[in-house]
């Protein structure tokens, strides 16, 4: 009973009551067209990257490079957070794909083969060799080194549902059914950083700042000011949005549009 009390008030404790403040203004920098296309994101060397009847592709300028893998399925998930080294995941044969910066496959890695234990559901790129994956058959956060292929469990099981996760190269950042913001470093250490409020799409900036959708409309979160801005669009709707390096893009059906924006 006590255990519980004291859960309880931790996370009381560690809940945000975020006030609206004011509006924060963009400035357009350009549209482009998306031609059907899913946009991804782009990376601080230039390059977008999209998917397209399950091809994954970057385009820098006029040069465009693709990758497809027929045998695998559906591309559950791409993470460019290392531009020289992009993770493609297919998690329907729990299998995970790595390119180098031309798109060329570097290596691949079928989780089955390697420890028939893991059925990974989120992963990431990791620093010192290392990949992050959730494994969803034991509900916990893995390291797994891809050139010694072998994993260590980081952290205990996670109890509630995962909404969302997002990762860098030191921390695997998670967001539960009850809207709990955790992050876990390298070394293990898990922080809730926050109860934020209901959202529909998401992105994580850092351990301080994040984006997040609610009807049509973007809001930026600050954790440390608890203050949650709306972003001033002029798109009444949009598919997603993507935020790097003070550059914001949103996509609908047919265009990016890219704006500067300063998160407070």
């Amino acid at each position: 009973m006590m255990k519980k009390v004291f859960l309880f008030l931790f996370i009381l404790s560690c809940s945000i009551s975020f006030c609206q403040s004011q509006k924060l203004k963009t400035i357009i920098i350009n549209t482009k067209e998306l031609e059907n296309k899913t946009y991804i994101g782009f990376d601080g060397l230039g390059n977008n990257y999209y998917i397209k009847d399950n091809v994954f592709s970057k385009q820098y300028e006029s040069q465009i490079w693709e990758y497809k893998n027929v045998a695998l399925g559906k591309i559950t998930s791409v993470d460019y957070v290392n531009p020289l080294k992009i993770v493609v995941f297919y998690e329907d044969f729990n299998t995970i794909i790595t390119l180098d910066n031309q798109l060329n496959e570097i290596q691949k890695l079928n989780l089955f083969d390697i420890d028939n234990t893991i059925f990974a559901s989120k992963i990431g790129m990791a620093s010192q060799n290392q990949l992050w994956i959730y494994n969803a058959l034991t509900q916990q956060i893995l390291l797994f080194d891809y050139l010694k292929n072998t994993s260590k469990i980081i952290g205990n099981p996670i109890q509630e549902n995962i909404k969302y996760t997002q990762s860098d190269f030191n921390n695997f950042y998670w967001i539960d059914e009850i809207n709990n913001w955790y992050s876990i470093d390298i070394f293990g250490k898990v922080t809730l950083l926050a109860n934020i409020p209901p959202f529909e799409k998401i992105q994580i900036i850092d351990n301080e700042k994040l984006l997040f959708s609610r009807d049509n409309i973007l809001y930026s979160l600050n954790n440390k000011t608890k203050v949650v801005y709306e972003i001033e669009i002029v798109e009444k709707s949009f598919q997603n949005y993507y935020y790097k390096d003070q550059i914001l893009a949103i996509f609908t059906n047919q265009q990016i549009k890219n704006y500067k924006i300063k998160l407070p």
